[in-house]
């Protein structure tokens, strides 16, 4: 059984550069999909959606900082 999906150039082109030589795209997408809800994904992280946010940016400020502060970066 045959299904068509409608998707834009621009996502086709993104499939297409990330499809193997000897892959049907059908093979291709079944690679690289994930069978992950929502819910398992907030499992993985340990952390509940709400918040999420914050605690990255407060990360990748964090990071900054340490990087700024490391006196053998160039």
């Amino acid at each position: 059984m045959s299904t068509s999906i409608r998707i834009s150039e621009k996502t086709k082109r993104k499939l297409e550069a990330v499809k193997r030589d000897d892959e049907t795209f059908d093979e291709l997408l079944d690679r690289i999909v994930v069978d992950r809800t929502e819910a398992d994904v907030e499992r993985l992280l340990g952390r509940a959606g709400a918040g999420i946010d914050e605690h990255m940016k407060r990360k990748n400020e964090e990071l900054s900082e340490s990087l700024a502060d490391d006196p053998n970066r160039d």
